[in-house]
């Protein structure tokens, strides 16, 4: 595994390389195979227009999400692409056998050689039932994410020490390279984790903005010098909607912030029209919600989300910028990812 599998190539008058977060959102009055369709276009127009990569999240238990297997999803959009990487963002470690990731990933890297980045997180991905309905086993501690991050390694290095339980072990297929290890994080830990061991990180800054500045801190403060970077390669998250008004981005922008409050308060459903958004009666703890969540999201037409991406990249000197566009129509997505790429000369 090189280090140019982690270092992106900026395209256009970018100063880092742009990518994508695909969540394959599911819509009201639309379906699971709809949006995993639309998935599959906007990965091919995303290749035309200059992204560097496009990751599937990994969501259970989630009626307006349906990216619940990343693996699958992965194949799928690899199979349906030439150049692009794809990858997971990210896989939650907790809920797979180690052995499982890295036979799966294996078999991706084989079927699409240096195509694929697996992005791994500790966090479950969904509530504590369905986490444990997943894991199927209270010996499981989800707590112990660098032993579960060490066995992987070993397993996809084949690395594994004599003596040791699974030296004799092997991921099968295996190759002479394997696929990217990215942590991901919305804190400090995986940060540190991450600058430890010397691999990427990846931020979640559209969820946990607050957290943003002093998580790379730490990610560098840590870094460690390794064999697959020399030097801290930071992405980071970031919510964004272009329109061709600010109007219309902040139109576009509230179902999503609408969806966000129905997750937290425990009322997960399929995302709402602008429509739903625009007649739902806030109390105002709700709109000082909404609020903050839209203070996070860079909103606007294409010069307005170009200003506010850049300045968030000279603010916290992520290396890479990874944009999720959470609006409820396919077209509407579609055309925000290519009117973002345009004003950076991409497209």
């Amino acid at each position: 595994m090189g280090k140019d599998n982690i270092r992106g190539v900026p395209h256009g008058s970018a100063e880092v390389p742009l990518s994508i977060l695909e969540l394959a959102i599911v819509s009201e009055g639309s379906s699971p195979s709809e949006s995993l369709a639309e998935a599959t276009e906007l990965a091919r127009s995303a290749e035309e227009w200059g992204y560097h990569r496009i990751w599937v999240a990994e969501h259970h238990g989630m009626p307006g999400i349906a990216s619940s297997s990343p693996a699958v999803v992965i194949a799928h959009l690899a199979a349906a692409t030439r150049s692009i990487r794809i990858g997971s963002g990210g896989v939650m470690l907790p809920n797979h056998a180690p052995l499982v990731i890295a036979e799966q990933f294996g078999t991706l890297h084989a079927l699409h050689p240096e195509r694929i980045d697996l992005g791994l997180g500790r966090a479950p991905g969904t509530d504590m039932a369905t986490a444990n309905a997943l894991r199927r086993s209270a010996e499981v501690d989800p707590d112990d994410f660098p032993r579960a991050l060490a066995e992987l390694t070993g397993f996809l290095d084949g690395s594994f020490p004599a003596g040791h339980p699974y030296a004799k072990i092997q991921a099968v297929p295996a190759s002479a390279t394997r696929p990217p290890i990215w942590l991901l994080g919305s804190s400090g830990f995986s940060a540190q984790l991450a600058g430890i061991l010397g691999l990427p990180f990846a931020f979640a800054h559209h969820f946990s903005a607050a957290n943003t500045e002093p998580a790379l801190d730490l990610y560098r403060s840590t870094f460690q010098p390794s064999e697959v970077l020399d030097e801290p390669y930071s992405m980071i998250g970031v919510a964004a909607i272009a329109a061709d008004t600010d109007e219309e981005a902040l139109r576009q922008a509230m179902p999503g912030a609408l969806s966000f409050l129905r997750l937290r308060s425990g009322r997960p459903g399929r995302f709402p029209t602008p429509e739903a958004a625009q007649e739902y009666q806030y109390s105002p703890l709700e709109a000082e919600f909404v609020r903050d969540r839209l203070s996070t999201t860079v909103y606007g037409d294409p010069e307005t989300v170009r200003n506010g991406l850049e300045e968030l990249r000279k603010r916290t000197g992520a290396d890479e910028l990874m944009i999720t566009t959470m609006v409820h129509g396919a077209a509407e997505r579609r055309r925000s990812y290519e009117l973002i790429a345009k004003a950076y000369g991409m497209a």
